[in-house]
């Protein structure tokens, strides 16, 4: 399906490129691509989501049919496609998505073959970027080259965190990695935020773990805490994000509250 929303961004908005990352998977990072893109793009921002995901979570979160797909992020990469060509629209004006396939994880390991291979996504989406006011790049929850290449095509990072017992444990590995790719890579690189899901106001733990990470990443945490809510989960299965699926829902609340709050940050 072929990109046709030409309306311009905001003119005097600098594109944010922002990575969705945490290397432990289930913690709610395809939902947060899906929902926060929905939310912004409800407010008037354009938004391009990349599905940089071999699992494809994100495009079936906006009901692309991903056996159908002809082409897929996979094409961009490979300088088969423009990224341009590659675009979908989503249920949500001005929202699009570039989809992904399980083929993902086939390119990951031809990759490393390649010149300047950390470099790929990046000079892929130079080309369309300027045309957004944000892209996200929901990332795989590992630390390979996949991710390593949206560490470097991404201005900041978006790090969700589940509201569960060894929430912090493997972040050592993650914030290493960032300062790597800032140091060798990528010097503008930082974290845009960091965003407790799965919060269950009920239980001890659910709190315990909000102050620690609060204590650890001070400022950088959002205000805003997504609650565990059973319409999020099911959502995806409908190929909607949760503002056209359950829009009262304290879990969608609490995704337009975030948008809101992600567009204070620039």
């Amino acid at each position: 399906m072929a990109h046709t929303d030409h309306t311009r961004r905001n003119p005097d908005k600098q594109c944010n490129v922002i990575a969705i990352l945490n290397q432990k998977g289930g913690v709610g990072k395809s939902t947060t691509a899906v929902n926060l893109a929905a939310y912004l793009g409800e407010m008037g921002h354009k938004v391009l989501v990349v599905d940089f995901d071999p699992q494809g979570n994100t495009s079936s979160g906006f009901g692309i049919d991903k056996d159908s797909l002809e082409h897929d992020v996979c094409d961009g990469l490979s300088g088969e496609k423009s990224f341009e060509d590659l675009i979908c629209e989503t249920t949500i004006p001005k929202v699009s998505i570039i989809p992904s396939t399980i083929d993902l994880a086939g390119v990951e390991i031809e990759m490393v073959e390649q010149e300047k291979r950390e470099y790929l996504l990046k000079e892929a989406l130079t080309l369309i970027q300027d045309e957004f006011d944000y892209v996200f790049i929901d990332c795989p929850p590992s630390l390979g080259l996949l991710t390593l290449n949206a560490l470097v095509a991404a201005k900041s990072l978006l790090i969700p965190i589940q509201c569960e017992f060894y929430a912090l444990e493997g972040l050592t590995k993650l914030l290493e990695t960032l300062k790597m790719v800032e140091k060798q890579l990528n010097p503008e690189l930082k974290i845009f935020g960091v965003l407790m899901t799965m919060y269950d106001k009920r239980t001890t733990l659910s709190n315990d773990v909000v102050k620690e990470v609060r204590d650890y990443f001070g400022e950088d945490v959002f205000k805003t805490v997504i609650p565990r809510t059973v319409k999020l989960s099911e959502a995806p299965s409908h190929g909607v994000p949760i503002n056209q699926y359950a829009r009262l829902n304290k879990g969608a609340l609490a995704y337009r509250d975030l948008a809101k709050e992600v567009m204070k940050r620039g």
